[in-house]
């Protein structure tokens, strides 16, 4: 009965899903701190030389894209990272590309002065490539690409050193500050799709490592040993993996800064609807990635009046629920 019942949920998760993400994406373009009604909207969708022009295609329509994009990278990352790892903890941050993101964009205010949010995003770009690249190299130079265990504490470690640094620099200085601030918070607002060229295209980069990275991660989650007895490369499978994740993530962190928990719990509830093949789950991963996020953002933009909560402190606060929920759960089933 239960595996009846698994199959069943199995083939109607993707139709539930995409569903729900229309469901999302018209509350996205419709709802709003600027009440307005649905046929102003409509008119200015297929006409842009309206009054609505400046509210619909200048704010709604990109930040729904962007939360797309965004939410569907971190989805996919946040399985990939899990797969990589073995871990169900485990998050794209890990790497030490949000760290790496983070501290690019103080620096450059803090020594350049950018304030430019195209520059601030191209920075961010450069920070988390950067940071990921350094994690490699110092696992690489034990040797410990095999394993997960290695590339976990070398991103640790980097994700420390990072963090401190960027802490050392903007308590040195209120405008740095006041910058960071405003970046680390994660939000879809405020931005727009002029110059995310690069940024999306690290992201379509990074979907396609996934999509060539999902035999191996189903190796991999036999272990180790099976994984090299039936014929996998360990080092090509962890190199193609941590690519995968470095470009969703700092395509998706330069875009709309550093957005927790999406990538921690997006790969859990995908995993409960669909199994645990990756080629299924990674899609499963990035669809609801796409539906937590944009649902968060359009909360963001109701509760908070005209002065919208921004999507990663709707996010954190709804992911840290849905996470305990999750804990609570799997012990159960556990026990």
């Amino acid at each position: 009965m239960r595996s009846s019942a698994g199959s069943v949920r199995r083939r109607w998760a993707f139709p539930w899903l995409v569903g729900g993400l229309l469901v999302v994406v018209t509350a996205s373009l419709l709802l709003g701190s600027n009440p307005m009604a649905a046929g102003q909207i409509v008119g200015a969708l297929f006409d842009p030389a309206t009054d609505t022009d400046a509210i619909v295609w200048g704010s709604r329509v990109p930040r729904t894209v962007l939360g797309l994009v965004v939410g569907f990278a971190l989805g996919v990352a946040g399985a990939v990272m899990q797969g990589q790892t073995r871990n169900p903890l485990a998050d794209p941050g890990i790497f030490g590309v949000s760290a790496g993101a983070s501290l690019a964009v103080v620096v450059g205010v803090y020594v350049l002065g950018v304030s430019s949010p195209l520059l601030t995003s191209a920075l961010a770009l450069v920070g988390a490539v950067l940071a990921s690249v350094v994690v490699f190299a110092i696992a690489a130079a034990g040797r410990g690409l095999a394993g997960p265990v290695p590339l976990a504490i070398a991103g640790t470690a980097v994700t420390a050193l990072l963090g401190a640094l960027t802490s050392f620099l903007v308590l040195t200085d209120q405008t740095t500050l006041a910058a960071y601030r405003i970046w680390v918070v994660g939000s879809l607002s405020g931005r727009n799709l002029d110059g995310t060229a690069v940024m999306i295209t690290f992201v379509v980069i990074g979907l396609l490592l996934a999509g060539l990275n999902a035999g191996s991660l189903n190796s991999l989650a036999l272990g180790t040993d099976l994984a090299r007895g039936l014929g996998e490369s360990l080092w090509r499978a962890r190199l193609v993996g941590l690519a995968a994740i470095t470009f969703l993530t700092a395509g998706a962190v330069s875009l709309a800064g550093p957005i927790g928990f999406i990538g921690l719990t997006a790969p859990h509830l995908a995993r409960a609807l669909v199994g645990g093949d990756h080629r299924l789950l990674l899609p499963a991963a990035g669809l609801v990635g796409m539906l937590a996020l944009l649902t968060s953002d359009v909360i963001g933009r109701l509760v908070g009046g005209q002065a919208e909560v921004p999507v990663g402190v709707i996010m954190a606060t709804l992911g840290g629920v849905v996470f305990v929920v999750i804990v609570r759960r799997a012990k159960l089933v556990a026990l």
